[in-house]
């Protein structure tokens, strides 16, 4: 089975999913329209557990991921996982969870790349002040709703 692909619709936006044979490639936000004709195993298993969860009856996610980045990344996205369903913490406390303070502009860096947003929770990190700072590009306001459906 080579890479395969749907579109899902989420009140964030379309999202494409791509799966290999055996893991999830990633999540995209995308325009156009949504095709969610698959019988790929993963593709209809994350696609109901992002269903889930914007329904709010799923606060983590149970997938195969393939992750693929620096170590340093690879360290910022598993602290990204650690960070509780409806809290927040900044970019500086995501630093210090790695056990590298001053790396605040490449935690900033690394959540840019994250390639699996919302089931890495890039959008529970905020900036020091409380303020919300860049999610996908410009598009604060996902991570607005995002942070809301979690309270």
């Amino acid at each position: 089975m080579s890479i395969q692909t749907i579109v899902i619709e989420s009140p964030i936006g379309n999202l494409k999913l791509l799966a290999d044979r055996n893991q999830l490639l990633s999540v995209q936000f995308v325009d156009g329209e949504a095709y969610t004709e698959t019988e790929h195993p993963i593709l209809i298993r994350t696609m109901e557990q992002i269903r889930e969860f914007f329904k709010g009856e799923r606060t983590e996610f149970n997938l195969p991921l393939k992750i693929e980045g620096t170590a340093f990344q690879k360290e910022v996205w598993n602290a990204l996982q650690q960070i509780p369903y409806g809290e927040t913490w900044s970019y500086q406390d995501v630093a210090q969870a790695i056990q590298r303070p001053k790396a605040v502009r490449a935690v900033g860096q690394a959540n840019k790349a994250n390639r699996f947003p919302i089931i890495i929770p890039c959008h529970r990190v905020i900036g020091k002040n409380k303020t919300l700072t860049g999610y996908a590009g410009k598009q604060i306001d996902k991570k607005e709703l995002l942070l809301s459906l979690e309270k």
